[in-house]
């Protein structure tokens, strides 16, 4: 072996070390990201024991709601419907009889660009289909896209983008985005997303 394949060896092998590298220290920061991992109507405290964010525990009798001591992100784990969102400052678990009922968040940690809401939004959207969920309620409120008609319809103050899905008979959401005064920002446009998971309750 001469000199120049000695160095594009050494190199070759440098290269695919540091990518291995950079892909083991995704996976532990993905693994190490704080979240609340649950299914509705499962006790309130299986959510708690198998959660990396510290939650309260359920107050025994009564119908209320908890919060996360940190932002998490939420990992929905049925076996069949299951989904992740993005870290989340805003994110409420409610339960009745110490069993969860349902889930209010914002999956982001602040006001949010046009291009990034619909980032967000298109990807669970694309990971409810794939997970089996369907859209309903189509001709009142289509699902959200990234065309000239719903950034319009974003970026007009005195509206909102809504829609709604439906996995099998199990669950329903409801997903809402409008634009937001961010006081940090005032010159720009930023958006919240608002993401209500419960149990079905009949909608067509």
């Amino acid at each position: 072996m001469n000199l120049v394949h000695r160095v594009d060896w050494r190199r070759s092998a440098l290269v695919l070390a540091v990518a291995v590298l950079l892909t083991l220290a995704a996976i532990q920061t993905l693994s190490d990201e704080p979240e609340i991992a649950l299914m509705i109507g499962e006790p309130y405290e299986a959510m708690r024991q198998r959660s990396s964010s510290s939650i309260a525990p359920a107050i025994s009798g009564h119908s209320w709601f908890a919060v996360p001591r940190s932002d998490a992100r939420l990992r929905f784990i049925d076996p069949k419907y299951g989904f992740v969102t993005p870290k989340a400052r805003f994110l409420t678990v409610m339960y009745d009889d110490e069993r969860i009922g349902g889930v209010r968040m914002s999956p982001q940690v602040e006001p949010l660009t046009l291009d990034e809401t619909l980032k967000v939004i298109l990807d669970l959207q694309d990971q409810w289909r794939k997970a089996g969920w369907v859209p309903i309620l189509v001709k009142e409120f289509p699902s959200f896209a990234d065309t000239p008609q719903w950034r319009a319809k974003l970026r007009d103050a005195n509206k909102s983008g809504s829609a709604y899905w439906r996995a099998g008979d199990k669950y329903q959401l409801m997903l809402l985005a409008h634009r937001f005064m961010d006081k940090k920002r005032p010159t720009e446009q930023r958006y919240l997303i608002t993401l209500g998971i419960h149990q079905s309750r009949g909608m067509e």
